[in-house]
């Protein structure tokens, strides 16, 4: 039997530690900040163990080394090894109130000169010097935008993305809100605005797309229909070659005004028809806040 490792990476401040204790509650024996250098030898030791499922995190306290990971991870996937990269990003505006509200200092602060220099522009700028030293990563990994998720979000769509089976491409279905931003970690974004809004309803105002009543108001509208028929002809078209290309994951997010009726509405009716030929997850990113 093949161990499974499962690769958190990301951005400081981005929840890589509630990621990594939801992996650990799943019964995944967890590593956190694990040097590069020793990444091959700690899964050949753990080969020999009866341990089968492993997740180590690593960040930019690993520095020089980190480089080398991309490398590591082609080894160990040539090897046998089923290797599950995940990174968690934020937009950098999230960063720094998240920095600022914990008074943490972020792990490059240091290599920036401080003196007299004002400390938020310090703050963004080692955001950024982050994101170009992670960037190789991020482009080989599944993203997930943590921007304005919950704690208890994020632990949900990590096990989620893991009960997936590895061997085949994953459609992942995001309903959000524009006025809460777009999100980080889609490969593709549909807006749907411009579609008849069941807000203006007052019977439908504090429902959802999950409910009936908004369902069968949006079915009603040509328009509606035209738009689901229009994402799913591209879809269609476009996966095939995406799992050719040894794409694992694949992000589809669908956004109005709040993430409430249209997006909602048109992830469950697409989710539905593609999760008869796809293995597909559902995200309603804003039914999760409270």
């Amino acid at each position: 039997m093949t161990i499974e490792l499962v690769l958190i990476t990301g951005m400081s401040g981005s929840g890589k530690s509630v990621a990594l204790r939801a992996l650990e509650d799943a019964g995944y024996f967890c590593v956190d900040n694990l040097p590069p250098e020793l990444l091959l030898s700690f899964v050949d030791l753990e080969q020999t163990d009866t341990r089968r499922r492993v997740a180590i995190a690593m960040d930019v306290r690993s520095g020089k080394s980190l480089p080398q990971v991309p490398t590591q991870l082609r080894e160990l996937m040539q090897r046998g090894v089923a290797v599950r990269p995940l990174f968690l990003d934020a937009t950098t505006d999230t960063l720094v109130r998240r920095f600022s509200e914990t008074r943490r200092r972020h792990p490059l602060s240091k290599s920036i000169t401080e003196n007299g220099a004002d400390l938020h522009r310090v703050l963004v700028e080692a955001i950024e010097l982050e994101r170009e030293m992670l960037a190789e990563l991020r482009e080989h990994a599944h993203v997930i935008d943590t921007s304005v998720l919950r704690a208890a979000q994020l632990q949900e769509y990590v096990k989620a993305l893991l009960s997936a089976p590895h061997a085949q491409l994953t459609l992942v279905f995001e309903s959000f809100a524009f006025k809460r931003g777009i999100p980080v970690d889609a490969d593709y974004i549909f807006d749907v605005r411009m579609l008849p809004n069941p807000h203006y309803e007052p019977e439908l105002r504090d429902l959802t797309g999950l409910d009936a009543p908004v369902a069968a108001y949006l079915t009603g509208h040509e328009e509606v229909q035209d738009m689901y028929a229009d994402i799913a002809a591209f879809l269609d078209h476009w996966l095939e070659p995406l799992a050719r290309n040894h794409r694992s994951y694949v992000t589809v997010a669908i956004g109005c005004t709040g993430g409430q009726h249209r997006s909602v509405y048109l992830v469950e009716k697409l989710a539905d028809e593609f999760g008869e030929r796809w293995t597909t997850l559902k995200r309603h990113r804003e039914l999760g806040r409270t």
